[in-house]
C-alpha cells in the first residue's frame, strides 16, 4: 500500500440566493477540487443529500463525472429504503458512474439481517459498479461494528466502506475483519494516522475548501508543515455553513444552504477569512 493517502472530497452543494441547485458553481467547484485531489463524492451528507431530490442528485452526478471522469468519482445514492436507493443506483450508472456508495438505513433502526437485505438489493440492482457502505452511526442510528460490516460486505460483493463519526476510531477493526477492503476515513483531521490504522485514505469535507492543504500532505516530501496547516483548518470547525463560508470567500457560491449547517460567528469567519487569504496569498 501506498504511503500517501488518497483524498477524496466530500464536496458541498452550492445554491443560487433562491435555494435552487446553482450548476455552474458546482461544475467550477468540482473542476477545482478534482484538479488537485484524487477524487470527488458527491452528494454525500456535506453535500446536504436529505435535501436534494434525485432529479437534482443525478444532475450532480452528472456534472461531476463531466469533470472528474468515471474513476474520479465516487456517487452517493444512498436512502432510507433499498427500493430508492437502488433507483438512484441504476439511474446513476446509465449516467455513467463506476464507483457508487450508499449510506445505511436511517431513522428507523436495522436489524443485521435486513442491513445485508438493503445492501444486497441495491447490489442485485446495479451490479457493475465498485459499490461502498457509509457507516455513519450518528446521524443513522444504525450502528455496524466491524464483524456485521464483513458480513454484509460479503453478501454485497462490497468493494470497502467510508467510516465516519465515532466508528472511524474503530479503522483498524473494519481492516481487520475484511481484509483485501478499500477503507476511508471520515475523520479528515490526520489522513497520515489513518494509512497508519490500514486505511486507504479519507473523504474529506475539509477538502473541498481546503484543497491544496490535503494535496500538501498527500505529496511525499510532506511531513509536519502540512499536518500544521491543516491543525488550524480544523480548529476552525467542519460545519456545512463554515465550509461554504470558505468557499463563498474564493469565489464558490454565495453560501446558501437548505438545511441547517451551522454558520460561521462572527469571530469565526474572520479566522476563516485569514485562512483563505493566507492560502490564496501562497498561490
Amino acid at each position: 500500500m501506498s504511503s500517501a493517502p488518497v483524498v477524496f472530497s466530500a464536496v458541498p452543494t452550492l445554491f443560487g440566493p433562491d435555494g435552487e441547485l446553482d450548476p455552474g458553481a458546482n461544475r467550477a467547484l468540482h473542476r477545482f477540487v478534482a484538479g488537485q485531489l484524487d477524487g470527488l463524492l458527491v452528494a454525500g451528507t456535506t453535500g446536504e443529500f436529505p435535501a436534494l431530490d434525485d432529479a437534482e442528485r443525478l444532475s450532480l452526478i452528472e456534472l461531476a463525472l463531466a469533470e472528474a471522469g468515471p474513476e474520479r468519482v465516487i456517487a452517493h445514492i444512498g436512502a432510507p429504503d433499498a427500493r430508492h436507493a437502488s433507483r438512484l443506483a441504476q439511474a446513476a450508472v446509465a449516467l455513467g458512474a463506476t464507483r457508487i456508495a450508499a449510506i445505511t438505513p436511517y431513522y428507523l433502526p436495522a436489524r443485521p439481517d435486513e442491513l445485508t437485505a438493503h445492501y444486497r438489493a441495491i447490489r442485485d440492482a446495479a451490479p457493475g459498479p465498485e459499490f461502498y457502505a457509509y457507516i455513519f452511526p450518528e446521524r443513522t442510528s444504525v450502528p455496524v461494528p466491524p464483524a456485521l460490516f464483513a458480513q454484509v460486505a460479503d453478501a454485497a460483493g462490497l468493494a470497502g466502506a467510508k467510516i465516519s463519526g465515532a466508528a472511524a476510531a474503530e479503522l483498524e477493526g473494519y481492516v481487520a475483519a475484511a481484509p483485501g477492503l478499500r477503507f476511508y476515513s471520515g475523520d479528515d483531521t490526520n489522513p497520515a494516522a489513518t494509512m497508519r490504522a490500514g486505511g486507504a485514505g479519507v473523504i474529506s469535507g475539509r477538502s473541498s475548501a481546503y484543497p491544496e492543504v490535503y494535496a500538501a500532505l498527500r505529496a511525499e516530501t510532506s511531513g509536519q508543515e502540512a499536518q500544521q496547516a491543516l491543525d488550524r483548518i480544523v480548529a476552525l470547525g467542519a460545519s456545512v455553513g463554515r465550509l461554504k463560508y470558505a468557499l463563498q470567500l474564493r469565489g464558490f457560491g454565495g453560501g446558501t444552504a437548505r438545511m441547517t449547517v451551522d454558520p460561521p460567528d462572527g469571530p469565526t469567519a474572520a479566522a476563516i477569512a485569514a485562512v483563505v487569504a493566507a492560502l490564496e496569498t501562497a498561490l
